[in-house]
């Protein structure tokens, strides 16, 4: 008797936790329902978010990206006219929302939330998470996904510019292989 008497009291326990969590779920998914549609949330790109906000999304993204390159293989980036190649797509695709050394953040730029990335001022890149962003581009930044128009090799291009050689230049650099670019390309016409 006293053993279904504890069996008849764990069942109502594990009854009672089972209901609790079961209320709890639907109470959440009602309060984000009536969140979804109430307008609350400001979408426009010059309201900021809360820093709980910014976290979740910035943690999520970073761990799903990181996930997605571990097995990722990406060829040699240090060959010099794969860099070369590549300042010649950054320098046309990129530079409007990412900057370069000496250049004013543009309009655009200035006009994205979150900010994008100026990636001449970070020393480090992992190439694999660089490859794969301008490959797959970012939801919600306005990063383009580039695989849909370039092929690996030109990603393999802008990829090895911004790991190899973009933290590394000065103002003067960066406008002396702009020139050297334009200049290439009028000769050849």
């Amino acid at each position: 008797m006293a053993v279904s008497l504890v069996i008849l009291s764990l069942k109502n326990s594990i009854m009672k936790i089972f209901l609790t969590v079961l209320i709890t779920i639907v109470a959440l998914t009602f309060l984000d329902i009536l969140f979804i549609y109430s307008g609350i949330y400001n979408p426009g790109a010059t309201s900021q978010n809360g820093n709980l906000i910014d976290w979740a999304v910035v943690t999520t993204k970073d761990h799903s990206i990181r996930s997605r390159v571990k097995e990722m293989t990406i060829p040699d980036l240090s060959d010099t006219l794969l860099v070369k190649e590549g300042f010649e797509h950054y320098d046309e695709m990129c530079v409007t929302c990412h900057g370069a050394p000496g250049m004013e953040e543009s309009e655009i730029a200035q006009g994205l939330n979150p900010s994008p990335p100026e990636l001449y001022k970070t020393t480090h890149h992992d190439p694999k998470v660089v490859f794969w962003g301008v490959k797959n581009g970012i939801k919600m930044t306005g990063m383009p996904a580039f695989g849909r128009t370039h092929s690996d090799e030109k990603i393999a291009a802008i990829t090895a510019f911004v790991t190899q050689k973009l933290s590394q230049m000065s103002a003067e650099d960066y406008l002396a292989w702009r020139n050297s670019m334009h200049g290439e390309q009028e000769e050849g016409e």
